[in-house]
């Protein structure tokens, strides 16, 4: 890397790129009951849906991204995604309708794949080993502060200017992230060292993935712990609202949650050595199986509102855990196996898991009734059907071992 750039600053760069996701994300979290009431009165819970289908076009630009950086340069398809993030941000801008606003958010989600996917090829170009596994280790660390702080954000413009203004932060957080790119990184993929783009191998890494079992079945149990997750954060605000009331200091019981199960990426990293990612996995769905399954019984029971609302947060809570625990493993098990097509892999196994998950999500959103029942019930049966998929995989392995 040239002696522009300081390997601190190198980190925070790469930190606020990964950042991208969930910022466009969370900090919408805050803006759906106006979105809802504003453009579409007749049916509010259409407003999720502006967290799926930006998830939606970051799934089928991960498709791309990656092989398109290997052809053209690191540079370059940051510029483009960038650069259709913006357009799509402004368009969103000056939306009246919610059917403009999810199409400009698909657009949005298909540029924040650019940043997103394009930041860990960067660090790869630069680092190896040790090395690259620490400046990750500490760009993650940074970005899981973003979850926490990105609705306090997007109620603090809401307050300020109004539920439109979080598309303006979004144009300027992008603008900063190209021109600090631009001025102090240098092309980290030299011309010699470019592979063509071509659509075969593509269509090839994906007939390879999904004809090797343990691929197969680690990207449906992570389209599930994805769908999972997913479900929660489209549903999480209207719950603090509609049931429980809270929907002023929803961002701030959100960054509280965020930032206790940030945690599980360090007890993840504790335990995964000694007890292996497959296991891992099991564990977390099956104590997520009894937890959600406690959850639902709870209500069945007489309880006060304070205590109907504080079990519903240490729920959210382990959810979001779940994933701290679930889905870096589910992509090493994926990952394994594929070493001699990597990059490819790595793609195909983000954008596949991630549109299935936005598909599985959306229509779960749109069942709230104004209970907790869609929410705790699509959670139930996801997690179930991961925790099969995982003892299923535990048995393949255990026959090509024997």
């Amino acid at each position: 890397m040239a002696d522009r750039m300081s390997k601190a600053e190198f980190i925070a760069l790469i930190a606020m790129m990964f950042a991208t996701i969930a910022f466009s994300i969370d900090s919408m979290l805050p803006a759906l009951p106006e979105i809802g009431q504003e453009l579409s009165p007749e049916a509010v819970n259409r407003a999720q849906l502006i967290l799926t289908s930006f998830v939606l076009g970051m799934g089928v630009g991960t498709f791309f991204t990656g092989p398109l950086s290997d052809a053209f340069g690191r540079k370059p398809v940051i510029y483009g995604g960038a650069a259709l993030y913006i357009l799509a941000s402004a368009v969103a801008l000056f939306s009246s309708s919610l059917e403009l606003v999810l199409a400009a958010r698909v657009a949005q989600g298909l540029g924040a794949a650019g940043p997103r996917v394009v930041a860990m090829a960067v660090v790869r170009d630069l680092y190896a080993g040790r090395q690259m596994a620490r400046i990750v280790s500490i760009a993650m660390l940074i970005f899981t502060l973003v979850p926490a702080v990105a609705p306090l954000l997007g109620a603090g413009v809401i307050a300020l200017v109004g539920w439109r203004g979080i598309f303006v932060s979004f144009i300027l957080f992008a603008g900063i992230v190209v021109l600090w790119l631009g001025l102090r990184l240098p092309e980290s993929l030299p011309v010699e060292n470019r592979r063509p783009f071509r659509g075969p191998l593509l269509a090839d890494a994906v007939c390879q993935m999904f004809a090797h079992p343990t691929v197969r079945l680690s990207i449906l149990v992570q389209t599930f712990c994805m769908g999972t997750l997913f479900t929660m954060l489209t549903m999480v605000q209207p719950v603090y609202d509609v049931i429980h009331g809270r929907a002023e200091s929803f961002p701030f019981w959100f960054a509280l949650v965020a930032l206790i199960s940030g945690s599980a990426s360090l007890l993840n990293a504790a335990l995964v050595v000694r007890l292996g990612m497959r296991r891992m996995v099991t564990w977390s769905l099956g104590a997520q199986i009894v937890i959600t399954t406690g959850m639902i019984a709870s209500g069945w029971v007489e309880l006060s509102p304070d205590v109907q609302f504080g079990l519903f947060v240490a729920w959210q809570t382990s959810v979001f855990f779940m994933a701290g625990t679930t889905l870096g493993n589910l992509n090493a098990i994926a990952m394994e196996p594929m070493g001699h097509i990597a990059g490819m892999a790595a793609s195909v196994i983000g954008a596949v898991s991630t549109v299935l998950a936005a598909a599985i999500a959306a229509p779960i959103g749109l069942l709230f009734d104004g209970s907790m029942a869609p929410l705790t019930t699509g959670i139930l049966i996801m997690c179930t059907l991961g925790f099969a998929l995982m003892l299923h995989m535990g048995r393949i392995e255990e026959r090509v071992i024997a």
